[in-house]
């Protein structure tokens, strides 16, 4: 779609462009909750060259999954979402060298022992990749977690959750827990690693690259739901 207006301005009903409300691919007003996110995702709109790239408007993708698919039927997203419990990153711990297993376990157990506390859960964390069940409480504790928060709230986590692969170090920064960059350090641990030892490639490097742009849009989208704007 090639820009078509000139005026971008945040109205009662969402966003308007020339005095048109913008609507999602669904075709619901682009509403925003909190005057923060709203002036952001205009600025994405009057940031539009002479073509829409949707790459480049990651919130106003965030607001439409939030809008068309996460409050139009929210359970089975919560589902999705929650399934990564059964199967966290933080629970496979490699066997060797020391230095990855002190890595993993500095980074890692502190965030693991804030969730036992925060939720009463037991993990079962092993070495290797082989599954291991976790318990039906937990589990149950985890997705009544992913639930309590609301459908905008919940296309961010998603989003983060399976970028990361690590349902609990997405919970632990949602409830400020830990911060940004120790949420992204800990998830990258295992890449990182790897490119210490074996070298890294542009392929590599950009696919990186790619999951870090997703991440910083959708931990802002989420942060941006806190604030009032004003």
């Amino acid at each position: 779609m090639r820009r078509f207006w000139k005026d971008v301005a945040v109205t009662a009903d969402g966003i308007a462009l020339d005095g048109r409300p913008v609507r999602t691919p669904g075709r619901h007003p682009l509403t925003l909750p909190t005057s923060a996110l709203a002036e952001a995702v205009a600025e994405e709109w009057r940031s539009v060259g002479q073509t829409v790239d949707p790459r480049a408007m990651p919130l106003t993708g965030l607001a439409n999954a939030a809008i068309d698919r996460v409050a139009a039927d929210p359970e089975p997203f919560v589902a999705t979402t929650a399934r990564y419990g059964e199967s966290d990153m933080l629970y496979y711990r490699a066997d060797g060298p020391a230095e990855l297993v002190a890595r993993q376990a500095r980074q890692w157990d502190a965030v693991l022992a804030w969730a036992r506390n925060r939720y009463d859960v037991h993990f079962e964390v092993t070495n290797g990749i082989v599954h291991r069940a976790q318990p039906a409480t937990t589990l149950s504790r985890l997705t009544e977690a992913v639930a309590a928060h609301s459908p905008f709230a919940l296309a961010a986590l998603s989003k983060l959750v399976s970028l990361t692969g690590s349902l609990v170090l997405t919970l632990a920064w949602a409830e400020d827990a830990i911060d940004s960059d120790s949420f992204w350090q800990a998830a990258e641990l295992d890449e990182v690693w790897q490119a210490e030892k074996w070298g890294s490639d542009p392929i590599a490097e950009a696919a990186q690259a790619d999951r870090r742009r997703e991440f910083d849009a959708a931990t802002r989208f989420f942060r941006l739901l806190a604030r009032s704007g004003r």
